[in-house]
């Protein structure tokens, strides 16, 4: 395809983006500076519509862009909207207050829908690496005591247990023998030590096997595959246009299976990339309205993806940037920590 017949796709990709409306010949004519009459835009026009990349709603219509069209624009798009000062301060600002992992991943998956006006997801970091910090139990009340484990990630996951007739001196007891075993392991290094604790001859304390039976359950956490989403709402700022194809994509949102699938897909694509998949490229036929950005985060040894859902109308340059900027950061930020 020769450059003018890019630049007019491009024009058509950017209005209909920011109108909603099908671009016709007069309106490139007057938005963009395309140095030819706008004759020759409508036979550039005619030739991209018979090729799939514009489709054409209605006889007396402008044209809107196909899949098609939008992955030519994608692929060669030669600057990404870099972020504002404002916008990369107000990353590094909102992610500064985090205190774990929990915290890092629910404020980002809130900016990235800020920035971005899509839906954003994020999936839980996980570590090749990730040892058992500590072992704390408070007590709840005289009958209730709160087991938390807490990894080298920062990552805090933490258990009731109903627990009567204990002392304090019992709790601190029980907390030290618990370290004991399990600090400095690996989730499954811990979990064979707390195992062989309760298996041992000497072990008669039905209490600290309840203790023990709530902390072997955190181990076997998965974090991997836990989700956040935010920005269900902005789907509804697409309009008519979108009102027909939003519950399926609702329905699909739901689904924590699909939403793994399409990110680890996506990001294996392109690793260290920013991945887009546009329209029926998404393997979910519920999501073929829409186009997934998608990109992984972290450090060498700490990695998970995150990205964002919308309509393939989505503005591209914008939505790529703000993932791969945000993607950065929370790497960066996971590192440091």
């Amino acid at each position: 395809m020769d450059d003018r017949k890019l630049k007019v796709l491009g024009a058509i990709v950017t209005d209909y983006v920011a109108t909603r409306e099908p671009v016709g010949s007069k309106m490139l004519v007057e938005r963009h500076s395309l140095d030819v009459s706008p004759a020759t835009i409508r036979n550039d026009m005619a030739v991209l519509e018979e090729e799939g990349y514009l489709a054409q709603p209605h006889t007396s219509a402008g044209r809107v862009p196909t899949d098609k069209g939008y992955r030519l624009f994608v692929d060669r798009l030669a600057t990404v909207k870099p972020l504002s000062l404002v916008e990369r301060r107000a990353i590094s600002s909102f992610l500064a207050g985090a205190v774990d992992v929990d915290d890092i991943v629910h404020r980002t998956v809130r900016l990235l829908a800020q920035l971005t006006r899509q839906v954003a997801i994020v999936q839980y970091p996980v570590s090749s690496s990730a040892t058992i910090r500590h072992v704390e139990i408070i007590s709840l009340s005289a009958d209730r005591v709160l087991v938390i484990l807490i990894d080298s990630t920062a990552r805090i996951d933490q258990h009731p247990v109903a627990l009567t007739e204990y002392t304090d001196d019992e709790l601190i007891g029980w907390r030290n023998q618990l370290n004991a075993a399990v600090e400095g392991r690996k989730p499954v290094q811990a979990d064979a030590a707390l195992a062989e604790l309760t298996a041992a001859s000497d072990f008669d304390q039905t209490r600290l096997s309840m203790i023990i039976e709530a902390l072997r359950s955190m181990l076997a956490n998965d974090p991997s595959s836990e989700i956040v989403v935010a920005g269900m709402p902005n789907l509804m700022r697409y309009g008519a246009s979108y009102e027909t194809a939003i519950m399926p994509v609702l329905d699909a949102l739901e689904e924590q299976v699909v939403l793994l699938r399409l990110l680890g897909d996506a990001v294996a694509e392109h690793p260290g990339e920013v991945t887009v998949r546009i329209g029926q490229e998404n393997p979910y036929v519920p999501l073929h309205g829409t186009s997934l950005v998608a990109s992984e985060y972290g450090s060498d040894e700490v990695w998970a993806s995150l990205g964002v859902v919308g309509p393939t109308s989505m503005d591209y340059p914008s939505t790529i940037s703000a993932v791969r900027a945000i993607a950065r950061y929370v790497g960066r930020f996971l590192a440091e920590g």
